[in-house]
């Protein structure tokens, strides 16, 4: 079961970078593309950091969650909104199927061991 906990937490990594590629999808889109291709990744990055990583200072157990809920969900609404339904779709199903199978007990542990070093 090792392998399979190491391979979720990969895709669930995965799910983050797959964010921050929406948010520049999206900032292309923007009336300054030149600045928000950069900026709106950078923000999912610094929202990510502070609140819902492993060791985030402003993290807890109702903000984490709670966060990324909504960078996951905004990633994917941005998608939408500027004409990729698919993809939106796609990465709401994949963050949402990748987030569940890490709440299991041994990816949990995995992801724990690995926080804990």
């Amino acid at each position: 079961m090792t392998a399979f906990a190491w391979i979720v937490l990969g895709l669930v990594f995965v799910d983050e970078l797959l964010a921050c590629a929406a948010a520049g999808v999206v900032g292309w889109a923007m009336p300054a593309p030149w600045l928000f291709v950069w900026l709106l990744p950078l923000l999912v990055v610094v929202v990510w950091f502070l609140f819902a990583s492993p060791k985030a200072r402003y993290g807890g157990p109702v903000v984490r969650p709670v966060v990324k809920v909504l960078v996951f969900g905004l990633a994917a609404l941005g998608l939408w909104a500027v004409g990729h339904e698919t993809l939106a779709v796609a990465l709401l199903l994949f963050s949402v199927v990748v987030n569940g199978l890490a709440q299991l007990r041994f990816v949990r542990a995995a992801a724990e061991d690995v926080a804990g070093s």
